[in-house]
């Protein structure tokens, strides 16, 4: 057996710890623990749980030790813009609140007082989304300027449990480009943004590319788990991570990471920071190797995922109880295929997926039909007539962005490969594929994982470059197609 690589993967939902080795140039992998992630209201906002988060975090290494399955190399990605503020001691002085939370509302006329959006756009590259790190540091000013003035340091979520591993404080440059805080051409921070908004210009340190060696396990960490390791920066917003292990063969392919979010995009050398690409909400993500994401910010399986919890009694914020609880316990393929019959029935009701209504409503299903009811059409009555718009509505939405995306670049794309978990999907990949007149090419499922272990291997030489690694991965995972 050749080296172990760790890759804990974060998502807004849950936490998985999966190894990874190279046999034969074919990539293995090895899922040996998940953990649930979830928000608490604390002080008044919507937070992440991050001590329930740590003890996941060391409950799959500890595994790694019981398995006797120790990695060269740990990497943590999780979702971005979230950030906790540490004060001259190391200790957090803010909490770490969830970009669901809402806080941030108004901000975006807040911050209108110090720059146009127009500008910060063309600085960035980017998209408006009123959740970012930068509406979520006005509101902090606004609320409890007392913790800026307190705080030394800032870590984006990876970032921090990285220094909790090690005591090593790095601030990594894929994640922090979603804080709307970077020039995208200086590939830095944007100082004079920071400087005009009034933020504590020292909390912003040297950015660390991917691949950067944080440090070992702390002594009492490592006795804790059992083993000691090395802690590496992947590309920590999982997006780039996900981005990275799309296989696709071709510069005429779409790339989709389906999860809880719908990253669509492709990958630029560049960014595009025009004005026609602002207005369609296009974003520049910095990913690893100065690789640009050029994407669109879809709600994704979210809506899903929340529909699920409230049929099954649970609402998104853990402690509350949804007003939709059916008494049955609904699966995904429940879901899918109450949806198929709804389609089967002709039910067609379509709405914008991407609006802010859906972002944090306290019912999901009770905003979907409402959204309905104020478009003038039908209203869903059932479970499956409302996936069945879910479904409809996210099909589209990957077809317009697409056609968007074909407008601003001047490229025709030919084929759509998706990545993460929303690949099992099969209803949903065959109506994207109906929907946008194009094949899909769907896996790995766990894509992001992949992409997080891709920057190890290479750093420990199992690769040459990210070619070789894409084509590794085109031969030891299945990839399904689904035709127009």
């Amino acid at each position: 057996m050749g080296k172990y690589y760790l890759a804990i993967d974060i998502g807004a939902s849950s936490g998985r710890h999966i190894l990874g080795s190279v046999q034969d140039g074919r990539m293995i992998l090895e899922e040996i623990f998940r953990f649930d992630n979830k928000q608490v209201e604390k002080n008044g906002h919507v937070c992440w749980d991050m001590d329930a988060l740590w003890e996941g975090v060391l409950g799959g290494l500890k595994k790694c030790g019981e398995l006797g399955k120790i990695p060269e190399t740990v990497g943590i990605d999780t979702w971005a813009v979230d950030y906790v503020l540490l004060g001259e001691d190391g200790e957090p002085v803010s909490d770490a609140v969830a970009y669901r939370d809402s806080r941030t509302d108004g901000m975006d006329e807040e911050l209108a007082k110090y720059i146009t959006p127009q500008e910060l756009y063309q600085r960035t590259g980017i998209q408006k989304q009123i959740f970012n790190t930068i509406y979520q540091f006005l509101a902090l000013k606004k609320d409890h300027p007392e913790q800026l003035e307190k705080a030394a340091d800032m870590l984006m979520i990876p970032d921090y449990l990285n220094y909790l591993l090690t005591g090593v404080k790095k601030q990594e440059y894929t994640n922090a480009t979603s804080t709307n805080l970077v020039n995208a051409e200086e590939k830095t921070w944007d100082r004079d943004v920071i400087r005009r908004l009034g933020l504590p210009e020292r909390i912003f340190k040297e950015l660390s590319m991917p691949g950067t060696v944080v440090g070992p396990l702390k002594e009492e960490i490592a006795k804790e788990v059992g083993f000691s390791t090395t802690v590496i920066l992947p590309a920590t917003h999982d997006t780039g991570s996900a981005f990275l292990a799309v296989p696709a063969a071709n510069e005429t392919s779409v790339f989709l990471s389906s999860g809880t979010w719908s990253l669509l995009g492709v990958e630029n050398e560049k960014p595009v920071t025009t004005e026609e690409s602002r207005l369609q909400n296009f974003t520049n993500e910095g990913g690893a190797w100065y690789r640009f994401r050029y994407l669109k910010n879809i709600m994704g399986l979210w809506v899903i995922q929340s529909i699920r919890r409230e049929l099954n009694g649970v609402a998104y914020v853990a402690g509350r109880e949804s007003a939709h609880a059916t008494g049955k316990q609904y699966g995904f393929q429940d879901l899918i295929r109450e949806a198929q019959e709804a389609g089967e029935n002709g039910f067609s009701s379509v709405v914008d997926i991407n609006d802010d209504r859906f972002l944090a409503p306290e019912s999901m299903i009770d905003e979907i039909k409402k959204a309905c009811g104020d478009l003038g059409q039908k209203v869903p009555q059932n479970v499956g007539e409302l996936m069945q718009c879910v479904y409809l509505s996210l099909s589209q939405c990957y077809a317009d962005a697409i056609r968007n995306l074909s407008e601003l670049t001047g490229k025709t794309y030919t084929d759509i490969n998706i990545v993460g978990g929303g690949c099992q999907d099969q209803y949903l990949n065959q109506m994207t594929a109906k929907a946008t007149g194009l094949p899909v090419h769907a896996g790995p499922v766990e894509g992001t994982a992949i992409g997080n272990m891709i920057i190890q291997m290479i750093a420990g030489g199992e690769y040459e470059n990210l070619a070789q690694a894409r084509a590794s991965i085109r031969e030891s995972f299945e990839i399904t197609e689904y035709t127009p």
